[in-house]
């Protein structure tokens, strides 16, 4: 079980590791702060490059948290909440398949290490808090927390959409 879970964090919190880098960076191909901006305007956020290097942020800082196992709900907390932006704004209108699959299961595995713990192959087990910040309650906070801050964000984080209305 321990390398299981291991090997889960790993590889998820790596593989944020590598989308922030390119939100941030502009590494594995990805758009940098601009190229990233570009795209959250597209999406009507109002301050796209604050946005750009606030997921990328998430994503980075969340993925080295996962995968190194310290300060697991704070990890699961920026990874969920990236992931519940996503969802609504980009990967819904396109369904399940094809669409918002990928993002739901890595929600599913960051919350479900939260509820596990992270393993005894982690830094909150080597500094004594793995027992302190896992279980239902834990991931239960994490996802209200990530409901609220991906609703905050896309809603007050964007423009209202033009009606094309008198006064609107």
């Amino acid at each position: 079980m321990e390398y299981g879970i291991l090997l889960l964090r790993l590889v998820v919190g790596l593989a944020f590791v590598g989308h922030g880098a390119q939100k941030l960076f502009g590494w594995f191909g990805g758009g940098g702060v601009s190229g990233t901006a570009g795209f959250f305007g597209s999406l009507g956020y109002r301050a796209p490059a604050a946005m750009a290097v606030a997921a990328g942020l998430l994503e980075l800082g969340g993925g080295l948290l996962l995968a190194s196992g310290l300060l697991t709900p704070l990890a699961a907390l920026a990874l969920c909440t990236v992931l519940l932006n996503a969802i609504v704004t980009v990967q819904w209108q396109r369904g399940f398949f094809g669409g918002y699959e990928l993002d739901l299961t890595f929600l599913t595995v960051a919350l479900a290490v939260v509820a596990t713990g992270p393993g005894r192959l982690s830094l909150d087990r080597a500094i004594g808090w793995d027992d302190n910040l896992s279980g239902i309650d834990w991931s239960s906070a994490v996802l209200a927390g990530a409901i609220v801050a991906a609703v905050v964000s896309t809603t007050l984080g964007r423009a209202r959409a033009d009606t094309g209305e008198m006064g609107a």
